[in-house]
């Protein structure tokens, strides 16, 4: 290591670290901190002195102290290994570290994020002899059963192949060379690095324009996510926001998913660790760990390493997506990277914004979330990736005007509004339909086979939704002068309203079939009750009282509707037979009546 970028500390407070004697150093190089050997980012610099956020404790770190610079910017190992792995805010594998430490770690630990090794069994699909680019992809390997990993050409190599093989290597081993026009050799092994601070290259951005099913009927009807689309999601304290972003990691139709929990209860991430491993994949019925990545960062490790988590889970979720792959982010929650973001701002004396927030917040924020995107991707063959991001934020009180609620709703198109009078209604997911929006809702139609049905379940959700609007302005008729005020239309109208939120809206993630709903059965449950209002219409222009319709047996089977597995859909459009029946039988009493 070259001596002049060896410093020394003249300065220590909380997770940054002030050191002298840093000429040549560049922002971002990672740095090893004392003698305990602690990572550490260079993210000031003034003249020979460095500002350093560290990502471990500083406890019992005093001047004098070295700091060696690693002449190289924090970046994650990329390669097979990745899925069903767990990491910390840093890649350093969680499970690995435990079996070689035990359950507390030591300071200063380093344990690549890649197994050394493993032997991966690599096939090509390329010959020797071929021109190749950055993102070609040259062989697979099995990396589980339900992800092949494609070799790609890492960014910025170009030339002719030579010596690809077959055979099982380790991720440090040589599976093909590249020569280039100068005749250099690079060599390609399973294993590439990246910066996690930038975006991954791509050929192409491509309109995000197909719907993203989630199996979550408030979300997949009223405000759909688009593969690489971007999603927030707000809300106070026990609103149910892991509980959403657990049901969208199980049931979201993307093949992989990266969890990233950063600053969360150690319980919260604790739950997800003890749960993921068990949970089943619904399309293979393998384990769900199969095809996911998670990155532990909880809000009692390092607060500076919640900063980094993020960064590391959206660099290998880009990675997953530049082999052609649909990936959904979790990010849970961004409240707390940004409070990190606050307190090494602090640190460093900076000049605070709003709420104590540095200036730079949103551009945080929003150089995130841009990195999500449906993509044309780099090299042969031709192929289209996606990578959404779902974050949730945790604003104190639930205060939707926070500065991180705000800057995070300028970016992205999706704000699904969890209320805590829905909570403690115990109306689950407790995402409110009347402030929630989704710029991806005209695109929704193209997630079904059928395109008339798409066309048709988007004129039943404009007309449930007006609806579900109408019942908020006539309840204040209500609450002021009472329900026999209203006209029978309008009485009808709440109680269609009701039996959207209660029958619809209202979604069990515990029950087993209740917990995820396909598009087709979505359908089928608000045309039924779409029917209903329709045919209860006519029954009260034909002088059917009100009461007799809200009395009908088949008002249980509506509701009773969501439980009807979807093997026996047939049984939803039978509720709608029945609905024609037992009114029209109502219209004949009524008629006879008179």
């Amino acid at each position: 290591m070259d001596e002049t970028k060896k410093g020394k500390i003249v300065k220590v407070a909380g997770p940054v670290v002030v050191a002298e004697g840093m000429t040549g150093s560049r922002m971002y190089d990672v740095v090893r901190v004392s003698e305990l050997n602690l990572i550490g980012e260079i993210v000031e610099l003034k003249g020979d002195t460095a500002s350093i956020q560290v990502y471990e404790e500083t406890t019992g770190i005093g001047p004098g102290e070295p700091v060696v610079d690693t002449e190289a910017p924090l970046s994650v190992e990329l390669g097979p290994g990745l899925i069903e792995s767990i990491y910390d805010g840093i890649q350093r594998p969680l499970d690995s570290l435990v079996k070689a430490e035990g359950a507390f770690m030591s300071r200063g630990s380093a344990m690549p994020g890649l197994n050394r090794e493993k032997k991966w069994h690599f096939k090509p699909s390329v010959e020797n002899g071929v021109d190749v680019v950055a993102g070609d992809i040259i062989g697979e390997v099995d990396e589980t059963i339900l992800v092949k990993h494609r070799i790609m050409i890492p960014p910025g190599v170009k030339g002719k192949l030579e010596d690809i093989k077959e055979g099982d290597f380790t991720v440090e081993q040589t599976v093909a060379v590249v020569v280039d026009e100068q005749g250099d050799r690079r060599e390609i092994k399973l294993m590439q690095k990246w910066p996690v601070r930038n975006a991954r290259p791509v050929r192409k951005r491509l309109t995000p324009n197909k719907a993203l099913i989630t199996g979550q009927r408030v979300v997949d009807a009223f405000f759909p996510l688009a593969k690489g689309g971007t999603a927030c999601v707000p809300g106070p304290f026990g609103t149910g926001k892991t509980v959403v972003q657990h049901q969208l990691a199980k049931w979201i139709d993307a093949e992989i998913v990266v969890y990233i929990g950063c600053g969360e209860r150690g319980n919260e991430m604790t739950d997800v660790l003890t749960e993921f491993p068990h949970l089943k994949d619904p399309r293979s019925g393998e384990p769900l760990m199969k095809r996911s990545v998670l990155i532990a960062n909880t809000s009692n490790m390092p607060v500076a390493a919640r900063e980094a988590s993020v960064y590391t889970g959206i660099t290998i979720a880009e990675y997953f997506r530049d082999m052609g792959y649909t990936v959904a982010l979790m990010a849970d929650s961004t409240s707390r990277w940004a409070e990190a973001m606050r307190e090494i701002s602090t640190r460093l004396e900076e000049m605070p914004a709003e709420e104590g927030y540095p200036a730079y917040l949103g551009a945080r924020i929003a150089s995130f979330y841009e990195r999500a995107g449906r993509v044309d991707c780099q090299g042969k063959p031709e192929r289209e990736g996606a990578l959404a991001i779902i974050g949730a934020v945790s604003p104190p009180g639930g205060d939707l005007s926070d500065s991180v609620v705000q800057a995070t709703l300028h970016v992205v198109k999706v704000f699904w509004s969890l209320q805590a009078r829905l909570a403690y209604a115990r109306h689950f997911p407790a995402i409110d339909w009347l402030t929630s929006y989704s710029f991806y809702k005209q695109y929704l139609k193209e997630g079904f086979e059928d395109k008339e049905r798409g066309q048709e379940m988007e004129a039943l959700t404009v007309e449930a939704m007006e609806l579900l609007e109408q019942e908020a302005q006539l309840l204040e008729i209500v609450r002021l002068v009472g329900a026999e005020a209203l006209s029978p239309k309008d009485r009808l109208s709440l109680e269609t309203a009701r039996s959207i939120r209660e029958d619809f809206l209202h979604q069990n993630a515990f029950h087993e079939v209740d917990t995820f709903t396909s598009l087709d059965k979505q359908y089928e449950m608000l045309k039924t009750i779409m029917h209903f209002q329709k045919e209860s219409l006519s029954a009260i222009a034909a002088g059917v009282e009100t009461g007799p319709i809200f009395k009908l047996p088949v008002r249980e089977e509506i509701g009773r509707a969501k439980y009807i597995p979807e093997k026996d859909m047939g049984k939803i459009a039978a509720i709608r037979e029945t609905i024609s029946q037992q009114i029209k039988k109502l219209q004949t009493t009524a008629a006879a009546e008179k």
